[in-house]
């Protein structure tokens, strides 16, 4: 009896090796699908943040067009109120 008692116990050493494993393993995978959850929303996160830095972008291109359009008015009217001044000069008055 003795016998198959201990038998019994070097049978069940492997097994609780393997519960032990998969006790582990089990662990492992939460901790992976929590990895994945914070990545998820790290994700999400800074996709919001592309999307708020594109349309500053998008504003920034806007604001340098109208920039050069009112560069490139002051220029014509340097150029108006330039011609004005040699008017008057002209006149000698």
């Amino acid at each position: 009896m003795a016998t198959k008692m201990a038998t019994r116990e070097v049978e069940l050493e492997p097994l609780d090796r393997l519960e032990e494993k998969l006790k582990r393993l089990v662990a492992l995978v939460d901790h992976m699908k929590s990895e994945q959850a914070r990545a998820s929303e790290e994700n999400q996160r800074l996709k919001g943040e592309i999307d708020a830095l594109r349309s500053r972008a998008s504003s920034a291109d806007s604001l340098t067009a109208e920039i050069a359009s009112l560069r490139s008015e002051r220029d014509v009217i340097r150029g108006r109120v330039g011609e004005m001044l040699q008017q008057i000069e002209a006149l000698n008055l």
